[in-house]
């Protein structure tokens, strides 16, 4: 959703519905969306008329990877935490998920949105219609 909103152009207001039109989603699941992104700091939401949605600063210019660790939380990869396991203080399994996942935050954390709408990105997303 962030992608879509961030090539907008000047004058346009896209508002939730139109959207999760254009992405193919639920509304209800993009309401959702634009809520806890708002919480986060990252998308401002105008009401009626003149109204719709907008990436604020720290949404487009904000590293992703900081934002994809406060959408998903602080949680592992796999949860060993409901029944003990008995292979859990030696499971290398859990260790090697947890590198992987520090490794995919980490690769995510030098880049913004507006990198990823940069070039050929950015005219395939405006086609998409709001």
């Amino acid at each position: 959703m962030m992608m879509r909103i961030a090539v907008v152009e000047d004058g346009q207001s896209p508002t939730t519905r139109g959207v999760a039109t254009a992405l193919g989603i639920p509304y209800s699941h993009a309401a959702k969306v634009v809520t806890r992104l708002q919480h986060l700091g990252v998308l401002e939401a105008r009401r009626g008329r003149g109204g719709g949605l907008a990436l604020t600063e720290a949404g487009r210019h904000g590293s992703v990877g900081q934002l994809v660790r406060a959408l998903e939380g602080a949680g592992e990869v796999v949860g060993c935490e409901g029944e003990p396991c008995s292979l859990r203080s030696v499971c290398r399994l859990r260790t090697a998920l947890g590198a992987a996942q520090d490794a995919f935050y980490t690769s995510l954390d030098p880049h913004t949105i507006d990198d990823f709408v940069s070039g050929p990105t950015g005219p395939l997303l405006l086609s998409l219609s709001l």
